[in-house]
């Protein structure tokens, strides 16, 4: 069985929806500076180069990578899809589909929370993150490194018998809904906010108040960043800045593409030691063999002792 992937109708609306935005902010006096020309055409570039490049990448995921994982681990056993574990490979029925989306969601918390913790993942994903605005613009501003590993993390999806074709739908409409969260228009929703990954939170997820940093990283849910401890609610008496701490200072996508990466060079060559080399490379950023600089967690530490 085939599918359509989402995102093949959820990108020409893109478009029509940061054109909508960009319009209704210029009448509020509030949101006149929502947007940033230069920088908004930063962002579609990038965004573009992205689209080109995701259809050869996630070809490779889906074609060779996930169905490679997922003939290994459930071979046709007398005709029938029979995962090496024993039970039989799942097939198409709603519930299945339920779940899923769910360990997609699982996986999608786990390789976003890591493009956080671990700088050479971070030099890709920082793209990101890289402006100073929160918009919808910002939803497509994507780096084109991060499409390279992704699929790493969610292979043992296929691997437990969920069809790849299954996962690759399911991975497009976690994109979908992460499209639709960079917006300010949209308040707190009530009961929504228990269970899902909402507007106000991902704005946390965007701002660089060191109170804020590092949290919020779930895709459609909020379960497994309370879970796992990086939950936190907006504070409208908190002023927020959005943003990275370290930022480009460009407008040149090619700047915003590569930035961190240079910057992990030279940082690398601050050490003869090839342990710190390696540290600076893959540990979390900020991170220096020498306390000039601090990680998040290690920044975060120190504000709560004052």
């Amino acid at each position: 069985m085939t599918f359509t992937n989402p995102l093949v109708y959820g990108v020409p609306c893109f478009l029509g929806f940061i054109l909508l935005e960009l319009s209704y902010s210029k009448h509020h006096k509030k949101r006149k500076k929502l947007y940033n020309r230069k920088d908004l055409v930063a962002s579609i570039t990038m965004g573009v180069g992205s689209t080109i490049l995701a259809p050869l990448t996630k070809t490779i995921a889906a074609i060779v990578l996930f169905n490679y994982v997922y003939e290994i681990f459930n071979p046709e056993i007398d005709g029938i899809r029979t995962n090496i574990m024993g039970w039989e490979s799942f097939g198409y029925a709603w519930y299945v589909w339920l779940v899923c989306q769910l360990l997609d969601d699982f996986s999608y918390y786990w390789f976003h929370r890591q493009n956080h913790n671990v700088r050479f993942l971070w030099a890709a994903h920082i793209v990101h993150h890289s402006s100073n605005h929160f918009n919808l613009g910002t939803a497509v501003r994507n780096g084109w490194f991060t499409i390279f590993y992704k699929p790493f993390f969610y292979i043992w999806i296929p691997a437990l018998g969920f069809p790849p074709e299954m996962l690759v739908v399911c991975l497009g409409i976690e994109a979908l809904w992460q499209f639709q969260l960079h917006t300010v228009y949209i308040p707190k929703m009530g009961i929504i906010e228990k269970i899902f990954n909402t507007h106000t939170m991902h704005q946390v997820h965007h701002a660089q108040n060191l109170e804020y940093m590092d949290k919020n990283h779930g895709g459609f849910l909020n379960i497994f960043d309370k879970i796992f401890g990086t939950w936190k609610e907006l504070d409208h008496s908190i002023d927020i800045k959005y943003g990275v701490s370290h930022p480009p200072n460009s407008y040149n996508p090619l700047v915003i593409l590569t930035h961190e990466y240079k910057d992990i060079w030279n940082d690398m060559k601050k050490s003869k030691n090839w342990y710190h080399k390696f540290m600076y490379a893959f540990a979390a950023p900020g991170w220096s063999h020498d306390g000039s600089t601090f990680t998040i967690k290690q920044q975060q530490r120190l504000f709560n002792k004052k």
